[in-house]
């Protein structure tokens, strides 16, 4: 999953000095115990996330501004709480801003929604691709800090179909990957393929000859787009 930025402001309970602060702030940083709040879109079960940095920028009486990087999954109001709860003052989460999601970071956003309005309205007049293309992005793009794998055009449809990857299919890869990681599959012009589960590390995908290397999650390529280099059963 996707790591997030955000920019929150939190609201202290009573008056804590600035150093006291920033303190606290930079002990929340790496893996963090929590419980999700009574209000939330998952069970309520102790598990571990990740928080990569809390950056403070600013302090004005009890509202603390300050900017956070953390794993999927945290919740950035626990967080505040948490916090209050080693000042021993309280606090809330004020105000929370989402700032990156994966990839996509909001100073990088190049079109309002009047622009894509416009944009849409333009297009279904046209049907022109190219003035769809200056507001969507294309799926790869969602999945550049995702491990990738690239196969031989052989290897393609097949996928397309569902069946999971085996060794003679694998053309290349990144490494570091580890066994059940997230990993995306893409062909040697770098189009996305599907998103799959690795069965093995990236260490021993090269050196199998045979045997499934990663288990097919999600098909992302319409059937078809590669010539059928399988054989059916039937």
């Amino acid at each position: 999953m996707a790591g997030k930025e955000y920019v929150c402001m939190m609201r202290l309970h009573s008056d804590i000095p600035q150093d006291r602060v920033e303190k606290v702030l930079d002990e929340f940083q790496g893996p963090l115990y929590q419980r999700p709040p009574v209000r939330s879109s998952v069970k309520r079960r102790l598990r571990i996330r990740t928080v990569y940095y809390n950056r403070f920028i600013e302090m004005d009486e009890r509202n603390v501004l300050f900017k956070v990087g953390c794993e999927a999954g945290t919740y950035i109001r626990k967080l505040c709480y948490d916090i209050g709860e080693v000042l021993g003052c309280g606090a809330h989460m004020q105000e929370l801003r989402r700032t990156r999601v994966g990839p996509f970071i909001e100073d990088e956003s190049l079109v309002t929604l009047h622009d894509i309005s416009y944009l849409f309205s333009r297009w279904k007049e046209t049907k022109d691709e190219t003035i769809l293309r200056k507001f969507v992005y294309p799926m790869e793009k969602a999945l550049q800090l995702i491990p990738k794998i690239n196969v031989r055009d052989s290897a393609v449809d097949a996928l397309c179909h569902g069946a999971h990857l085996t060794a003679p299919g694998v053309l290349s890869l990144e490494s570091g990957i580890k066994i059940g990681d997230v990993v995306a599959v893409f062909t040697q012009k770098g189009e996305a393929v599907t998103i799959a589960e690795a069965a093995v590390s990236s260490e021993n995908m090269l050196k199998m000859d045979h045997g499934f290397v990663a288990k097919t999650k999600r098909v992302l390529m319409p059937r078809g787009m590669y010539p059928k280099m399988w054989r059916s059963n039937q």
